[in-house]
């Protein structure tokens, strides 16, 4: 009788663990997408007290899905927004991606704060190229942190007519590592690249390639990336800088001053980035802007960006750590305005706490005994790091927000920390496993 007991119980365990791993597990890329990409181009408009999207246009981005065939629901928690696709007939979850915007940023700015003020930002999601009619949904995270639809395109491909190709950029095999369904695909995209500067151009996407590499955990991980190099050389060298009157027409419209701060480079074009890319296979994309003033910056999801200057294969982990990891900025920095996120609710970025869901975040990777909140370890030298735990001063603020070690990557150009170096490795292993 027991041992008839123990079978039922069992069977009943296989069969809720059966379930349980079809809900995360179960949806079989090759029933529900072919192996292509499909891309979405919509409008985000709106300021701090909300915002909404409008769609612009569907379009065949790649004939190869650069994704993974078995990792369709994503399982890491992070970012503001979501791309949901779902079978239209029948409502079932089949592919899942979080990011964030750097509309996100803008609303936390001075200019959002104007009243009726209104911004528009293009935005891009890539998803597998369903089978059938799929319901693409636009998510945003509310009060309590849970995804709420913000917006829902039908997309039919029985009814799918491809725009006008343009004209494909041939891509340079920077490191070759094989099946794109089972690597972590990498573009680094040429910036602000004269007619003149071929060869320099063809040395940095090299520098570039070796800075992505040079860091823990991507050193160790090299065998799981494919990088890709893809340049436009325009009439005039360098990107716009605001600050020093300087207005360049460079390949996808960067400039330094974003939100009026000097360092921070980007572009709002997503749509022309997204064009320049066409026939590529990427999953993360790097920017590297051929001008040697300090900058650059990052978003979960959307893409990193670096100068090519001395301070290149520092700034490019950090941002990477941004733009793959999702992690959050350690360092303090009281003028920016958009810290106000992080008062009174738990971060979503997994490597800084306001200790209002402490246990949820590094918790367990913390010795027993060391006190939280932990004090400062003072006389460090530059390899050295102090016991995990939760130090004060991060997510730009000097009180009320805490960091795993004394020093990191995402605050002082350090070595990744155990707790940023674990996310780093559970995103890598999204898109090998």
């Amino acid at each position: 009788m027991m041992k008839r007991f123990f079978g039922i119980l069992s069977l009943l365990f296989f069969t809720v663990a059966a379930m349980d791993a079809a809900g995360q597990e179960g949806v079989r890329f090759d029933e529900w997408f072919n192996d292509a990409t499909l891309r979405m181009d919509y409008v985000r408009s709106g300021n701090l007290k909300g915002d909404g999207c409008t769609l612009q246009r569907f379009e065949l981005q790649n004939d190869v899905w650069a994704g993974s065939l078995t990792q369709l629901l994503d399982p890491i928690d992070n970012g503001e927004y979501r791309v949901l696709v779902k079978d239209a007939a029948t409502g079932r979850d089949l592919y899942s991606r979080c990011y964030n915007t750097l509309f996100e940023e803008y609303r936390y700015t001075d200019a959002s704060r104007v009243r009726d003020s209104v911004a528009a930002f293009e935005e891009v999601v890539l998803v597998p190229m369903p089978k059938k009619a799929a319901d693409i949904c636009l998510q945003k995270r509310d009060a309590k942190n849970h995804f709420a639809t913000q917006a829902t395109f039908r997309f039919d491909p029985a009814g799918f007519r491809p725009g006008r190709r343009l004209p494909e950029k041939k891509p340079i095999a920077l490191l070759d590592n094989g099946d794109p369904h089972q690597k972590i695909d990498v573009v680094i995209v040429a910036e602000g690249y004269g007619r003149k500067d071929s060869r320099k151009m063809k040395g940095d996407f090299e520098k570039f390639t070796k800075y992505l590499l040079a860091q823990e955990p991507f050193k160790s991980r090299a065998g799981d990336f494919n990088v890709w190099g893809v340049g436009m050389l325009m009439d005039e060298s360098g990107v716009s800088d605001p600050c020093k009157g300087r207005y360049v027409e460079s390949a996808v419209g960067s400039s330094y001053n974003t939100f009026n701060m000097d360092r921070y480079l980007m572009t709002t074009q997503l749509f022309r980035l997204h064009n320049l890319l066409r026939g590529v296979p990427y999953d993360h994309i790097i920017i590297m802007a051929n001008c040697d003033t300090y900058g650059g910056g990052a978003i979960y999801n959307y893409y990193a960006f670096s100068a090519v200057q001395e301070m290149s294969g520092l700034i490019l982990p950090h941002e990477l750590g941004h733009s793959i990891g999702g992690l959050g900025d350690e360092y303090v920095e009281d003028d920016t305005n958009y810290n106000q996120r992080y008062v009174n609710r738990e971060p979503l970025e997994p490597n800084i706490t306001s200790l209002v869901d402490f246990d949820r975040k590094w918790k367990s990777l913390v010795p027993e005994g060391t006190p939280i909140p932990t004090p400062p370890v003072e006389g460090l030298g530059r390899r050295e790091n102090g016991p995990v735990g939760a130090y004060e001063g991060a997510g730009y603020m000097a009180k009320g927000c805490y960091r795993p070690c004394t020093k990191c990557m995402m605050r002082d150009y350090a070595e990744f920390c155990p707790v940023c170096m674990k996310r780093m490795n559970e995103v890598f292993d999204l898109y090998v496993k």
